[in-house]
């Protein structure tokens, strides 16, 4: 199967996944919120937080051996494969085991990260968590076994997995809430779904790739297991550097203001990422594709690729980021009502920072594609320190906005260094035409915006339902029209726009 169409395969599961599941817990948020309330709400966005953070332990191990594989599966060397998933069950057996221990070493400091826990004691805080440690634990046993379906662009098979378990989960979530309103079953009900889901992925992947329950498996040789170190040392860095970065914003907004608020951020975080998992499924969908691009192809081609990545993910994100200033909290204010408003300050710099996240999305899928790890690799640290040391400071004195000006100013640092390293490292030349670019779209963006801004406050002087359907329409429109116009004889929207007529038009 080609490059275009494992993907398409792939971005095609991935959207039908996501729009069932999105909508779904859509559902069960509302439910979840007038049943059992906001400080719940508050309590499982901060696990769900305290959780990521532990999967640093995973370290980028699984990065390193997801790139290794590329060119074994490429010339079907099974020898080589079954070596290497040796080496990344092993791998990953341990790190269950240091996230369990790590996990219940954090158990005493939980009265310290949760700040006003309102009708939640302390004995609940604990066995909530537990909960919450099991299904981040369980999960390290079975997950190594999707990066080889990963590495043959194969994605499609993980997410119709998560899509069907998570419609089962959340159905039954909320029956249960519906019927007990009871925190307790709901996670149980979770972890339940979640442990047999691990026991059939695991089934079905030996049945699919038999070879690897064999037992002779010869070792990796000291280079290539010394290539795998080298690679995953560089990525212990990023790891850090990212969780401390992108995975804290919870624990700072619980330990310093309070927990309650923690839920408000995450109902409008469940809106972003229900867009912005719809757009990532198309990046995340050709990462595959990119490791056997880089595998295959000239430099020259791969930077006419990468650039109509690129050009791509800034018309997406700034679509999404427009739509999101302009109707994020009107959509929350109709859903949740006035009381689950955040200020738009803070709505703002967290809406900046999604724009810029979206161009380092491509910038690290394509590093991650072409192997390069070390180049950069403390500069993830420093983003993480800068971001701790900006949030903390600004949110004792300002509040909730202060907390997402560190994210701000920590992601900006990789925006500007990535581009002059993979220019340099990937391509050979120099990163001008980027930064070029991305200011050609900034100040197209913000036109844009300033035209639309104007438009909403003659169409929606009240907030109801019509006035936003119409907002919502006149953006798809003017936006679009105006993208359209300055960028569609770019080389760019012409590669895009033939691969639509290929598959549709002349189909």
């Amino acid at each position: 199967m080609g490059r275009v169409k494992a993907a398409a395969r792939n971005i095609i599961f991935g959207y039908i996944g996501n729009l069932t599941t999105q909508l779904l817990g859509f559902v069960l948020r509302t439910i979840f919120i007038r049943h059992l309330g906001q400080t719940l709400n508050g309590v499982n966005a901060l696990y769900t937080g305290i959780l990521s953070v532990l999967s640093m332990a995973e370290l980028g191990i699984g990065t390193a051996l997801n790139y290794s594989l590329y060119k074994p599966v490429i010339h079907k060397d099974y020898e080589k494969i079954k070596s290497y998933m040796l080496l990344y069950k092993k791998a990953y057996r341990i790190i269950g085991l240091v996230v369990a221990g790590i996990g219940l070493a954090i158990v005493p400091f939980l009265p310290y990260l949760v700040k006003q826990p309102e009708g939640v004691t302390l004995r609940d805080l604990t066995l909530y968590y537990l909960i919450f440690l099991f299904n981040t634990v369980s999960s390290y046993f079975v997950a190594y076994k999707y990066s080889l379906v990963n590495a043959e662009q194969k994605n499609y098979i993980q997410t119709n997995i998560i899509t069907v378990t998570k419609m089962i989960t959340v159905t039954l979530q909320i029956i249960v809430i519906l019927t007990t309103g009871n925190f307790y079953a709901y996670l149980l009900t979770a972890a339940t779904v979640e442990l047999l889901q691990k026991i059939f992925v695991s089934r079905y992947l030996n049945n699919m790739y038999p070879y690897l329950r064999d037992k002779d498996i010869k070792p990796l040789t000291k280079d290539e297991i010394g290539e795998v170190v080298k690679k995953t040392k560089a990525l212990v860095l990023h790891k850090v550097g990212d969780v401390a970065r992108l995975q804290t914003d919870a624990m700072v907004i619980s330990a310093f203001i309070n927990v309650t608020l923690s839920g408000i951020v995450d109902n409008y975080n469940l809106v972003i990422s229900s867009v912005s998992n719809f757009v990532n499924i198309i990046f995340n969908s050709v990462l595959s594709s990119f490791g056997n691009l880089i595998a295959t192809e000239s430099r020259q081609k791969q930077y006419e690729i990468f650039k109509v990545y690129r050009f791509f993910a800034c018309w997406i994100y700034g679509f999404s980021a427009t739509g999101f200033l302009l109707l994020l909290s009107p959509l929350v204010l109709l859903w949740l009502g006035p009381e689950n408003i955040l200020p738009a300050a803070a709505v703002t710099c967290i809406l900046v920072d999604y724009y810029f996240k979206g161009e380092r999305i491509v910038l690290s899928n394509f590093k991650t594609a072409a192997g390069v790890f070390e180049q950069d690799k403390y500069l993830a640290l420093i983003q993480g320190a800068v971001n701790l040391v900006i949030s903390i400071a600004l949110v004792q004195k300002i509040g909730l906005a202060g907390v997402y000006m560190g994210t701000i100013v920590s992601g900006l640092i990789a925006n500007i260094t990535k581009p002059i390293i993979i220019y340099r490292v990937c391509f050979e030349i120099k990163a001008k035409d980027y930064f070029l670019y991305s200011a050609k779209f900034l100040a197209v963006l913000g036109v844009t915006f300033a035209v639309l801004y104007g438009i909403r406050t003659m169409i929606m002087p009240q907030i109801t339902i019509l006035s936003f359907v119409v907002m919502f329409l006149i953006i798809c429109v003017v936006f679009n029209g105006v993208f359209l116009l300055v960028f569609g004889r770019t080389q760019e929207f012409q590669y895009l726009w033939g691969i639509v007529r290929r598959k549709f038009v002349h189909k």
